[in-house]
């Protein structure tokens, strides 16, 4: 499947910010800090600050958001809940953390608006392709929340679909305590390796937890740069600025995917 965005992306002027548009993808544990659930005010107005910063710099920024600090679909599926019920709970997590995080950004001078895959119309507007685009040329910082409407689909599927939909330049995937992709999880394999560049078809063959095998295809059949980067202060507006930070993964022509 290959998606691509009726507006062209005109390439960069001498001087100006390598990424014109970026799509950050947040995990719910990234806000919750050293909480054991729920979001910590703190991490999450440093967040705020420095997307305010970024956007500041000329760079539009879209946000998705999880809910895994709220509720887990899948764990709750183990544990005998209809798994479409227990993902619809999940994106219901996700506006919890959108609202939360609109509310951040706004309190730092952002103007923001959040747009949900499902119906929730007294607290955000619905998601409609050319109205988030339009936001993000109006210097809006847009946040999707709820995913893509849909069960059985992860926020990592939801963050490919609206970056390819709304002609982003790049994935920003933030972890949390890790500063990018190994060949093993690093908090469980001693002598795991830091990847410092992939391409899609290798993340997916080596079964390395970058994004679900869906998002990552998807990303690879368009040809969508992700970085992957630990979730400190000044990491994103260091990415957008050009430097390498963390693990890049891309596929370029000729490469695997064509």
């Amino acid at each position: 499947m290959t998606v691509r965005p009726e507006e062209s992306t005109a390439p960069a002027a001498a001087g100006a910010p390598p990424f014109r548009r970026v799509l950050l993808k947040l995990s719910g544990e990234a806000l919750m800090g050293d909480r054991d659930y729920g979001i910590d005010v703190a991490v999450t107005r440093r967040l705020a600050v420095e997307i305010v910063g970024v956007r500041a710099d000329g760079v539009d920024v879209a946000i998705v958001v999880g809910g895994g600090n709220f509720y887990r679909g899948l764990a709750a599926s183990a544990e005998g809940m209809d798994r479409a019920t227990a993902d619809y709970a999940g994106m219901l997590a996700t506006l919890l953390n959108a609202l939360a995080l609109q509310d951040a950004l706004e309190r730092e001078g952002a103007d923001t608006r959040v747009l949900s895959a499902i119906t929730v119309s007294e607290v955000a507007e619905p998601y409609i392709r050319r109205r988030a685009i339009r936001h993000l040329e109006k210097g809006r910082v847009v946040i999707f929340a709820a995913g893509t409407g849909n069960p059985y689909f992860t926020t990592d599927t939801a963050a490919a679909l609206r970056a390819l939909e709304i002609g982003a330049d790049a994935i920003l995937m933030a972890k949390h305590g890790v500063k990018g992709v190994y060949d093993g999880d690093p908090r469980e394999v001693e002598d795991a390796r830091f990847l410092p560049r992939l391409t899609h078809l290798e993340a997916i063959e080596r079964g390395l937890k970058v994004m679900d095998t869906t998002a990552l295809s998807l990303c690879m059949d368009n040809r969508l740069t992700i970085h992957v980067f630990e979730l400190r202060d000044g990491n994103i507006a260091r990415i957008v600025a050009g430097e390498d930070v963390g693990t890049i993964i891309q596929t370029g022509t000729g490469q695997e995917g064509s």
